[in-house]
């Protein structure tokens, strides 16, 4: 009876994601990312310097790091959606009334919120590798690049929007939507910036900068995510080119992510997760 009433409200929460305005926006800043991606790569495809036209080498190394900066464009249009849609979800729901109809029923509000949480994990990290897979697919066709690891990446890019639903959600809880969308946008860029800082100090040798970067991805694991993302996506030579130095890039991963992490990733969406239905539980509606 709870696996079916989850079902049911998760395919319900997927058809409300697909009715809102929210998908049409997402929709056309991905098909205007793609498309001026696509000019971008082909250009890259016949660009010259001082010393010649590129080789084909060279032209794929370079794709691999634009692909980096692509990917992270497509997973701060994940996260702008994600979040919006996240908010309304409890938030929204309780302030209209819908909530008052839904849990009137012999329903527990762990399971309404389960069903919830899984809609919009589903339908965000869908839309992750949809994008996704197309912006690999045009890189392809016009340089001739394949990441090495793309089923990795996707999952990972996938997962990074899981969690920031789950912080959207925890939030939601207990302030407007509005202010729970904002909120959890402003993190995730906030821990992308913490990652950029922790790697300059890195490259410096200052351990208090690079811990920086360390704590914030133990806080939000949305930048650790992203990083092994960026690492299965790039080519293998990046790191031979750039040398120690490119730790300090924003879009160059030095290594895969460890098993610990993900497992933290993993518990800390468990963690977040049981917060948000502890919060709503007691929540007055």
């Amino acid at each position: 009876m709870t696996a079916r009433t989850v079902l049911t409200v998760a395919a319900l929460t997927l058809r409300e994601a697909s009715r809102r305005k929210v998908l049409r926006a997402l929709a056309v800043l991905t098909l205007a990312l793609l498309a001026l991606s696509a000019w971008g790569f082909s250009r890259l495809a016949v660009a010259e310097t001082q010393f010649g036209a590129l080789t084909s080498g060279q032209a794929r190394l370079v794709a691999s790091q634009l692909l980096n900066l692509v990917m992270f464009g497509l997973s701060l249009i994940a996260a702008l959606g994600t979040a919006f849609l996240a908010g309304p979800t409890l938030a929204g729901e309780a302030e209209s009334g819908i909530s008052l109809a839904v849990l009137a029923r012999p329903v527990r509000r762990s399971t309404v919120l389960l069903g919830k949480w899984l809609g919009l994990a589903v339908f965000g990290g869908g839309f992750v590798v949809v994008a996704g897979l197309a912006q690999c697919l045009v890189v392809l066709v016009t340089v001739d690049y394949w990441p090495p690891n793309i089923v990795g990446a996707l999952a990972l890019l996938a997962a990074q929007t899981v969690v920031l639903l789950t912080l959207g959600l925890v939030l939601s809880t207990v302030v407007s939507p509005m202010a729970s969308g904002v909120v959890a946008v402003g993190l995730f860029g906030a821990a992308w910036i913490a990652g950029v800082v922790g790697g300059v100090g890195e490259v410096l040798g200052n351990d208090g900068v690079a811990r920086v970067g360390t704590v914030s991805r133990m806080l939000l694991p949305t930048d650790g995510l992203w990083r092994g993302a960026m690492h299965a996506l790039q080519d293998p030579t990046a790191l031979a080119v750039f040398g120690p130095e490119g730790a300090a890039f924003p879009f160059l991963s030095e290594a895969p992510l460890t098993a610990a992490y993900l497992a933290w990733a993993v518990l800390w969406v468990a963690m977040v997760w049981g917060l948000a239905a502890v919060a709503f539980a007691r929540k007055d509606l």
